[in-house]
C-alpha cells in the first residue's frame, strides 16, 4: 500500500509533536504499521532520504552503515530495519553530536535477528497511527481532549449530522491515508493485498515461514473477531483452528502473536492499574484492536450493509453486543490514542476480575490522574451508561479529572451530573 498521493501534504496531528520534539532531541524513530504516513510525514522535514527498501541504498548502507548518517540533516533514514546496523549508527552519530533536529527513522517492522540497542537516551521512539476522525477532516471538532485532560471542565456543545451509517462508512473506509479516496471493490482490493502482503511477504521477512499461509490469515481473522474484547489467548486459539484436529501449541500461538506485534498490526490497549489508588480485583489482559478496524472488516468478509444490519461473522468469539458496536469502540480507541499521545498522556482500559464494572477507555495524564471513557454506539445517552463511570469517581474521588461518553448521536453536552457527553465526530486533539 504506498504511503500517500496527495499532491497537496495535509498536518496531522503528530506533526505538532514532532515539531516540538525535534526542536529539543536529536533523534526521532515514527514506528508504525505500512501505510500509516510515516514516510510523508517524515518528508515533510528531511533534507537527506535514505530509502533503505531500496536494494541498492540497503547495500550500500549494509557494507557501511556510516552512509546511513551522513548529508544535510534533518536525514531520514527510511524502513530502518532493514539495515539495523542504521539504528547504532544513528546512535553513535548522536553520542558525538547531540544537536537537535538530526535523524528521523521510520519502520514498519520491528527487525529480526539479534536486538539492536534500545537508543534509550539518544533516540525518541513516537507511535504513528492511521488517521484520526479529526484528521479525516469529516466534521470539524468543537471538543478539544487537550482541555478534557486539563480538568478545567471546558464547555461540552456542538451538533453533528454525521450519522450510524457514516460512522460504518468510516470504519470500512479505513484511516490508511492512501486509501482515503477509494471505494467499493477497489479499497476491497487494496485491503485485500495489504493482507496478503503481510502473509506472504512481511512475514517471511521476518524469519517465519507457515506451514500454511491461510493459518496465518486464520490467526488474523481471530483478532479481528476479537476486536474490543478481552478474550483470553485460548479463546483466540480455539477461533483460529475451529474444525483443525492439530492444533497449534503454546509456543506457535505467541509466534504469531509476537510476529503481528512486530509489524504493528495488533495494536492492544493494556490494562490500566492504579498507582495512587487501590481498587480490588482489577484484571491485567489487554483490549484487543488492530492497527485500523478496516482490517477486522476485511480479514471478516463485512461490509457496511451487514454491519448496520448486525450480521454475525461466525468466529466463535463472545462478546456483548453487535460486531458494529466493537468495532465503532475500536475507531473511537484509535482516535483517542492519537489526541491523548499529542498531550502526553497514556490510554489504558479497565475491567474488574468478576466483569462487573468495565470502563473502555482510561486516558492518563503523567501525573497519574485520569479520565475515563466509555464508547456507546447509541445515539442517547441514558443513566445505565453511565454508571460505571460513576462507579469510578466514587473509588477514586479527585484523581478521576473527566468522565466522558463518546457516542455516535448528534449532540455535544454536559449531563446534569456533569458528566461530558461527546459524538465521536466533534472530538478533537
Amino acid at each position: 500500500m504506498p504511503e500517500g498521493r496527495a499532491h497537496t501534504y495535509l498536518r496531522r496531528t503528530i506533526d505538532e509533536e514532532l515539531d516540538e520534539l525535534l526542536a529539543g532531541v536529536s533523534a526521532i524513530a515514527l514506528e508504525g504499521p505500512k501505510g500509516v504516513g510515516k514516510t510523508l510525514t517524515a518528508l515533510q522535514r528531511a533534507r537527506t532520504v535514505r530509502r533503505l527498501d531500496e536494494e541498492a541504498q540497503a547495500t550500500l548502507v549494509a557494507a557501511d552503515p556510516s552512509l546511513a548518517v551522513t548529508g544535510p540533516c534533518p536525514i531520514l533514514i527510511d524502513e530502518w530495519q532493514r539495515v539495523p546496523g542504521s539504528w547504532d549508527a544513528v546512535r553513535r552519530a548522536v553520542d558525538e553530536d547531540p544537536t537537535p533536529g538530526r535523524f528521523l527513522l521510520t519502520g514498519s517492522a520491528q527487525p529480526s535477528g539479534p536486538p539492536t540497542h534500545s537508543g534509550a537516551g539518544r533516540i525518541i521512539r513516537l507511535r504513528m497511527r492511521p488517521m484520526s476522525l479529526a484528521e479525516r477532516r469529516i466534521e470539524a471538532p468543537t471538543v478539544s481532549m487537550a482541555a478534557l485532560l486539563r480538568g478545567d471542565r471546558p464547555p461540552i456543545a456542538g451538533v453533528t449530522g454525521i450519522s450510524l451509517r457514516d460512522y460504518a462508512e468510516e470504519i470500512v473506509r479505513s484511516g490508511f491515508p492512501a486509501l482515503r479516496g477509494v471505494s467499493g471493490r477497489a479499497l476491497r482490493a487494496q485491503m485485500d493485498s495489504y493482507v496478503d502482503r503481510i502473509v506472504d511477504k512481511d512475514f517471511p521477512e521476518l524469519g517465519f515461514v507457515a506451514r500454511s499461509p491461510d493459518n496465518v490469515r486464520r490467526w488474523m481473522r481471530a483478532y479481528a473477531a476479537a476486536t474490543a474484547t478481552t478474550a483470553t489467548l485460548e479463546t483466540i486459539r480455539n477461533a483460529a483452528t475451529s474444525g483443525m484436529t492439530d492444533k497449534p501449541g503454546r509456543d506457535s500461538v505467541l509466534a504469531y502473536r509476537s510476529l503481528l506485534e512486530k509489524l504493528w498490526i495488533l495494536d492492544p490497549v493494556p490494562a490500566w492499574l492504579p498507582s495512587r489508588n487501590h481498587i480490588a480485583r482489577l484484571t491485567q489482559p489487554d483490549k484487543h484492536h488492530l492497527a485500523d478496524p478496516a482490517l477486522a472488516v476485511s480479514l471478516l468478509g463485512t461490509d457496511i450493509d451487514a454491519l448496520l444490519s448486525g450480521d454475525n461473522t461466525g468466529i466463535a468469539i463472545p462478546r456483548d453486543g453487535a460486531l458494529l458496536g466493537h468495532l465503532f469502540e475500536s475507531l473511537v480507541t484509535q482516535s483517542v490514542r492519537v489526541y491523548a499521545q499529542a498531550a502526553e498522556a497514556e490510554t489504558r482500559h479497565l475491567r474488574t476480575g468478576n466483569g462487573r464494572q468495565e470502563i473502555d477507555l482510561i486516558v492518563q495524564r503523567r501525573d497519574a490522574r485520569v479520565m475515563a471513557i466509555e464508547v456507546k454506539l447509541s445515539g442517547s445517552i441514558a443513566d445505565r451508561d453511565v454508571r460505571h463511570l460513576k462507579w469510578l469517581k466514587e473509588q477514586i474521588g479527585e484523581d478521576l479529572i473527566e468522565s466522558v461518553v463518546i457516542h455516535a448521536g448528534p449532540a455535544a453536552y454536559r449531563r446534569s451530573d456533569g458528566i461530558a457527553v461527546i459524538p465521536a465526530a466533534l472530538l478533537g486533539p
